[in-house]
């Protein structure tokens, strides 16, 4: 059987990283928590289990989870975020891949709650996510703050039944934060990435975001919740390019 390195990264998570480490126990032979200075009780939550506990400056999503691999003792990874948390059938399929590992990496359908709602519309479901890998076999890609693992060319990948729980927000308050909080971020990775923005792509890119979401990805069936997430998914492709507009307005005046 491999031995398994289990990441997980933190700020002020201490609703959620008890929840996190104990679903993991079960497949986790090494856990890894990686900390961008919270100041809440996420230190003294992680202190109650056998964890090593890394404080690191956070310079972005992927370039923290990088940091993380560089500190696993075992090739063979896990990595979730702390408001993630594995299904009892996803602990059983992640034991099966630890006997007979055949794959560079797994892939794992994610679901998530959202004010309480599971959701498993609106491009949300099954939403899956290769969070199990070879770390010889890749880096932490993509833009920020939209991460990914990639796997090197002609790598193999498997799929592992169950779900992965996402407890994504506990209101609409904090989703509105985040949204705004993640067009800032997108807007200057998609600068640096050669991204242009222009009047036209501030109207169609959210409109075209919404009907997405909300109907070819059948959002509706979610309810309310379904609507609600469709708008703000517009909002934040609008924001996204709002900013990354004004961004490249100010440089190009320079």
């Amino acid at each position: 059987m491999i031995k398994l390195s289990v990441i997980l990264l933190t700020f002020n998570e201490e609703r959620n990283i008890k929840r996190c480490i104990e679903s993991v126990l079960p497949v986790a032979d090494e856990i890894i928590v990686v900390d961008s200075f919270s100041t809440d009780n996420t230190a003294a939550i992680c202190s109650k289990y056998a964890v090593r506990f890394i404080e690191n400056p956070f310079a972005g999503y992927i370039e923290q989870k990088n940091f993380a691999l560089s500190l696993t003792s075992y090739n063979y990874v896990l990595s979730l975020d702390a408001d993630e948390a594995l299904s009892e059938e996803l602990i059983n399929s992640i034991l099966e891949a630890k006997q007979n590992w055949d794959q560079d990496g797994y892939l794992m359908n994610r679901l998530s709650n959202y004010c309480g709602k599971w959701i498993h519309h609106s491009g949300w479901y099954p939403d899956r996510k290769l969070r199990l890998f070879d770390s010889r076999k890749g880096r932490w890609g993509g833009i920020n703050p939209h991460d990914k693992f990639m796997l090197d060319k002609n790598s193999k990948t498997g799929f592992l039944k169950g779900d992965l729980f996402h407890f994504s927000y506990y209101s609409f308050e904090e989703h509105e934060a985040q949204v705004e909080k993640f067009a800032e971020i997108a807007s200057r990775s998609l600068l640096v990435k050669g991204v242009k923005s222009n009047p036209f792509k501030l109207v169609y890119k959210p409109v075209a975001r919404f009907l997405k979401t909300y109907i070819i990805n059948r959002g509706f069936l979610d309810g309310r919740a379904g609507f609600v997430i469709a708008k703000m998914t517009a909002k934040a492709s609008y924001l996204r390019y709002l900013k990354l507009y004004k961004l490249q307005s100010k440089n190009e005046s320079i």
